[in-house]
């Protein structure tokens, strides 16, 4: 008993149907599955790449260092000096208050005083421009000694 080829077609339509759509169901249950696990593996990944930022430092370092601490911008430079340790000098470069004290202390200990007689005596010789103090010149002979004479007293 041969059935009819129109039922037969119908039958076989619907088998092909059925057949394609397990296949598609299928695949979109796979995906569905995939999707849920590439989510969560994506999450993991994110948040491992996502660091904290690393915290702002107070401690100035470099050859801007004292001036930065000296405008505030910044705490203490790498060797503890805070704004109240600095200064500026007569340049107005920023220094370090102990040590401008201990040069100026050295300094006037040392050449401070004969520099002030080389002064002294050229403004008495009314002497300007350059001069050689003890040169060959008479005038220069004669700063020597004038400068010798104040720096003695």
């Amino acid at each position: 008993m041969a059935l009819p080829m129109k039922t037969m077609k119908t039958a076989m339509k619907a088998a092909m149907k059925a057949k394609a759509m397990k296949k598609v169901m299928k695949a979109a249950m796979k995906a569905k599955a995939m999707k849920k696990v590439m989510k969560k593996v994506m999450k993991k990944a994110m948040k491992k790449a996502m660091k904290k930022a690393m915290k702002k430092s107070t401690i100035a370092k470099g050859k801007r260092a004292k001036s930065s601490v000296f405008r505030g911008s910044k705490a203490k430079t790498s060797g503890g000096l805070t704004k109240e340790k600095l200064t500026k000098n007569k340049g107005g470069k920023v220094v370090s208050k102990a040590s401008s004290a201990r040069a100026k202390k050295a300094y006037s200990k040392t050449i401070g005083g004969w520099n002030t007689a080389v002064m002294a005596a050229r403004k008495a010789l009314a002497i300007k421009g350059f001069c050689a103090i003890g040169g060959k010149s008479a005038q220069g002979k004669a700063l020597y000694a004038k400068a010798k004479s104040l720096y003695k007293a």
